[in-house]
């Protein structure tokens, strides 16, 4: 062991957490489901609690169930049995975290929580301990070795914890339908929630669009896809919207005529009708647009006007 490189250290714990949570993969069961739907009845919050190493990933997995829309908080069993049961509701539901599933301060509070009829979800790394025989639903999180060398610093069993509780709240997630603009609700204030309630008239690119008209060649075609820098260039109308057409077609349209092809004009190569969206709508909505299209950029119009367009580039989302 003291031989081992830092490298090979790294190696090893990475793998070693890696294979405890294909092995948790492995595992998951039709109580997983059970949780799932007994979280998804809960009118009050979620209170996630666990002393320790336990506790820190009960803050984090709790935050998660906030952030994607099942309120959530963290209950310390230490402050809770000194003042702090009276946060706890009849409408709430309890999710613990103990590896050795025997933690006294736990022990303590799960007479208060059968007092008032709490739901009681507990992931533990013994199924068969005192916690778990106390819960409603009990999920085994247990491990066959901890990444650390001496099998004392909770590691591997950490990681696992904290990946069950992730996959919970992202299987209530999708149980309750809930949706980017419910996400970025709740992050009004970092760059992810900016983005996600972003329309793309804020982002979209409005100067010195490529415009042209049906009758313009195809030499200047080619240089007004050019010079616009977005690989495209707008046919217009009597000031609508008649086309679009990209440098695809233009390669796909030169291999195809061969010398017949610079007696085109646009409208030989437009695709008439592309596909435009308003200003109003939402990054993540043109973003969902260009993926089931197979296309890199919208434009963006109103009454069948170009008001700007917009490239996947520029949602970065």
């Amino acid at each position: 062991m003291k031989n081992r490189t830092l490298s090979e250290i790294a190696r090893d714990v990475l793998e070693t957490e890696a294979q405890a949570l294909q092995t948790l993969a492995d595992r998951i069961s039709p109580d997983f489901d059970r949780a799932v739907t007994l979280l998804d009845t809960c009118r009050g919050r979620i209170l996630v609690t666990g002393m320790g190493k336990s506790g820190l990933i009960g803050r984090k997995i709790a935050a998660t169930f906030s952030s994607t829309g099942a309120p959530a908080a963290f209950v310390h069993p230490a402050e809770a049995l000194h003042g702090d049961l009276g946060m706890i509701t009849a409408q709430d539901l309890v999710l613990s975290l103990s590896r050795s599933g025997e933690t006294e301060e736990l022990l303590r509070m799960v007479p208060y929580f059968q007092q008032l009829g709490l739901p009681h979800i507990t992931l533990t790394g013994r199924p068969g301990s005192t916690l778990s025989r106390t819960a409603d639903i009990s999920l085994d999180v247990s491990v066959t070795r901890e990444a650390c060398p001496l099998q004392l610093a909770p590691t591997a069993s950490t990681t696992a914890t904290l990946a069950m509780g992730d996959a919970l709240a992202v299987a209530l997630m999708e149980l309750r339908g809930f949706q980017p603009q419910a996400f970025a609700t709740l992050h009004p204030g970092g760059n992810l929630g900016r983005r996600l309630l972003t329309h793309v008239g804020a982002c979209m690119r409005t100067h010195d669009l490529p415009t042209l008209a049906p009758e313009t060649p195809i030499h200047e075609v080619i240089h007004t896809i050019s010079a616009g820098r977005l690989g495209l260039a707008v046919v217009t109308a009597g000031g609508d919207i008649a086309g679009i057409i990209t440098d695809g077609d233009v390669r796909r349209a030169m291999e195809r005529l061969h010398a017949s092809f610079f007696q085109l004009q646009a409208a030989d190569l437009m695709t008439p009708h592309p596909v435009c969206i308003s200003p109003e709508t939402r990054l993540p909505e043109a973003a969902g647009i260009m993926q089931q299209r197979k296309i890199n950029s919208l434009l963006v119009s109103r009454h069948n006007r170009l008001l700007g367009v917009i490239q996947i580039y520029d949602l970065a989302i």
